[in-house]
């Protein structure tokens, strides 16, 4: 068994993740040794190295330390990279949040959506209350400009992601679940092989605990004045509030907290206006209700305003797989653009392309960042979860 306090020296395959990021953040907080690769660098690779870390740009064996106590990797790293191997300890990215929240009261933030946000906001209500969170969400918070929170307390409040089960590795004695709904269907079978995982993940809830789904949240309050618009944001900070509920923090405290909550990064994320006026922001949905929720958000914030999205699809088995979702998801947009499918984790499936989901949704196509031409919009909603970012900072 691995115990992270002798641990000195830790390098980080995929250390750009955000979450692997936020792991690798804390330990350097803690004095420790840290090194890292990804294969390219950015701007939380740039924060590590003003933290102290050592970041390499691509893979290789020499790129782990000799003395290496110990190796993290984010799952979406294969049995073939170079630097895996070398060290003769090894866990996972989920392995590790496992070992952290061993000892800690987790509060655990899973669901298909909504779980970066609702983890900021229980966050902030914690940090408010004086509770002194541990805290390790998959964005960067805005309030305090991290994806990871260094506590004093018992507590830990973590994105808890469903991805090949992962969440499993957790010991929650609080959990969340926002909602259940196909995703990851590159990994899960169906819907009810997902339900199966978060059925899992309710028996790892510690005796005495709280289990929080839109069952119990319904019956908080749903007339908060938050920052970021949109129904599904109303949601969010009622599973947050019944949080706050569960500590016992007060109701006032908790409003408080949730209306000057200031939200997480490419979550409505308003980057500037362009020269001639245009209102530029970055959004990280890329599932079709996700899609759908913000853009509903965006339809009350701008009733009058036409509003352009330029969408990038994540996963060519995310796009292919849930293009019928796709194609309703997209009728609060004025103008879409589509650009070619990030592929992330895996390989080429000519049988899906983003001319297909264009098609299908009365779209135009971009088969590059360059080609966009953002005419008439009065309103750009840069939206997926690659590197379609580039395309709103361009643009300013």
């Amino acid at each position: 068994m691995i115990e992270l306090q002798t641990i000195k020296k830790i390098h980080f395959i995929g250390i750009g993740g955000i979450g692997v990021s936020a792991i690798a953040r804390m330990f350097l907080l803690e004095g420790k040794e840290v090194s890292g690769s990804d294969r390219s660098k950015s701007v939380i690779t740039d924060e590590l190295e003003k933290l102290g870390a050592t970041i390499y740009e691509g893979h290789a064996k020499s790129n782990v330390p000799e003395d290496c106590d110990l190796v993290v990797y984010t799952i979406a790293v294969g049995d073939d990279n170079p630097e895996r191997g070398v060290c003769k300890n090894e866990l996972t990215y989920p392995e590790v949040l496992g070992l952290i929240s061993k000892d800690k009261f987790t509060i655990a933030v899973s669901g298909t959506h909504g779980k970066t946000t609702t983890t900021g906001m229980i966050a902030k209500i914690m940090i408010d209350a004086g509770l002194n969170p541990t805290v390790i969400v998959g964005s960067l918070l805005k309030d305090v400009k991290s994806n990871f929170v260094a506590g004093d307390s018992e507590y830990l409040v973590v994105e808890a992601c469903e991805y090949r089960r992962s969440f499993l590795n957790l010991h929650p004695t609080i959990l969340v679940i926002t909602n259940i709904e196909a995703d990851h269907l590159d990994y899960y079978k169906d819907l009810d092989d997902i339900k199966s995982a978060f059925e899992e993940m309710k028996a790892k809830v510690q005796d005495g605990g709280v289990i929080i789904t839109e069952k119990e949240y319904s019956q908080a309050p749903d007339d908060f004045q938050l920052q970021a618009p949109g129904e599904h944001n109303i949601k969010n900070a009622q599973a947050a509030y019944m949080v706050g509920k569960v500590l016992d923090i007060s109701e006032e405290d908790i409003r408080k907290s949730l209306e000057e909550f200031s939200g997480t990064w490419r979550r409505f994320d308003f980057l500037g206006k362009t020269k001639e006026g245009v209102f530029v922001y970055d959004d990280y949905a890329h599932h079709p209700d996700e899609v759908r929720a913000t853009l509903k958000g965006f339809r009350e914030k701008y009733p009058d305003k036409k509003i352009l999205v330029i969408f990038q699809p994540h996963l060519y088995s995310r796009t292919k797989l849930l293009l019928d979702e796709f194609a309703k998801s997209f009728s609060d947009a004025d103008r879409i653009i589509i650009t070619p499918i990030y592929a992330a984790r895996e390989e080429r499936d000519e049988s899906i392309s983003h001319e297909m989901l264009a098609d299908r949704i009365g779209g135009e196509v971009a088969d590059d960042f360059d080609s966009i031409d953002i005419k008439d919009a009065e309103v750009v909603v840069v939206m997926g979860a690659g590197d379609i970012r580039k395309v709103g900072e361009d643009l300013l």
